[in-house]
């Protein structure tokens, strides 16, 4: 059964030119390379929500848990963290349209 990992972030203040270009070069990419398909992202614009929310899915759970362990993983992370703070994700299972 396919999962959805979803990801919750927020931008760090001055740092939007260079996150919106490391999400479309090397953030997005990277996570298909891992073998993960794109699905959403959402911008809050109001709101005491995460700023982005992205979504991306696995085949199973238990391909997601591989490559969540996996030194590709933690490098896009670490990558991400210097554009983000309040980096956070959670599994669930994949179902059509926006998802909590």
């Amino acid at each position: 059964m396919a999962v959805k990992l979803l990801m919750t972030w927020d931008i760090r203040p001055g740092q939007e030119q260079g996150y919106f270009e490391f999400v479309v070069r090397e953030f997005m990419p990277g996570l298909q390379r891992l073998g993960l398909e794109p699905s959403d992202a959402w911008y809050t614009m109001y709101g005491q929500q995460p700023q982005i929310m992205a979504g991306v899915l696995a085949p199973t759970r238990d391909d997601l848990e591989r490559i969540l362990q996996s030194e590709g993983w933690e490098s896009l992370v670490d990558s991400l963290n210097e554009f983000v703070h309040h980096f956070r994700y959670k599994i669930v299972p994949a179902r059509p349209g926006f998802q909590l």
